[in-house]
């Protein structure tokens, strides 16, 4: 290996040399083949940085486009739980406002009803009176007429005039 960095040198201040003498001819080119494959694993080497950048290139690109999808994904999902829960509360608002609306026409049927049971009570209530006073009356008149009719019965014998019943003698 020592030998091999001996003549390279060498070799390098040869090429200085020649390429300092104007009208020196430029020998034809040496080739090493050490330098050769040193030149191929350079380009190698070359090509496996730009591979290498281009590889991660890709891969920042393709974590950009995973994160874009991802967001898409939970923009929507987002989306969709707010319309949902937007849906929701329409349909509880409007399942309240039905429910408002039965209780209000059910009171109202409630109240009338209750209006017509009072009237209805009312009314057996004032003819249950008039019945009543009506028999009152009556049994006051039947009283005073058989009053009336004892008295002058009473009043007959009283006189000695017989009662038509008692003609038997």
């Amino acid at each position: 290996m020592v030998n091999e960095k001996g003549q390279t040198k060498r070799t390098i201040k040869q090429a200085e040399e020649q390429a300092l003498k104007p009208e020196a001819k430029v020998p034809e080119q040496v080739t090493d083949p050490f330098a050769e494959v040193l030149g191929q694993v350079e380009m190698a080497y070359v090509a496996y940085v730009e591979a290498q950048r281009k590889a991660a290139t890709a891969y920042r690109g393709r974590e950009r486009q995973r994160e874009k999808v991802c967001k898409e994904a939970e923009q929507q999902a987002t989306n969709a739980c707010e319309e949902a829960t937007e849906q929701a509360l329409r349909v509880r608002q409007k399942n309240e406002q039905e429910a408002e609306e039965a209780y209000k026409k059910a009171r109202e049927e409630a109240e009338e009803a209750y209006k017509k049971a009072r009237e209805k009570d009312a009314e057996i209530y004032q003819e249950s009176v008039r019945q009543a006073l009506r028999v009152c009356k009556e049994t006051i008149e039947q009283a005073w007429k058989a009053s009336r009719e004892t008295s002058e019965q009473t009043w007959k014998i009283f006189q000695g005039d017989k009662v038509r019943g008692d003609q038997s003698d």
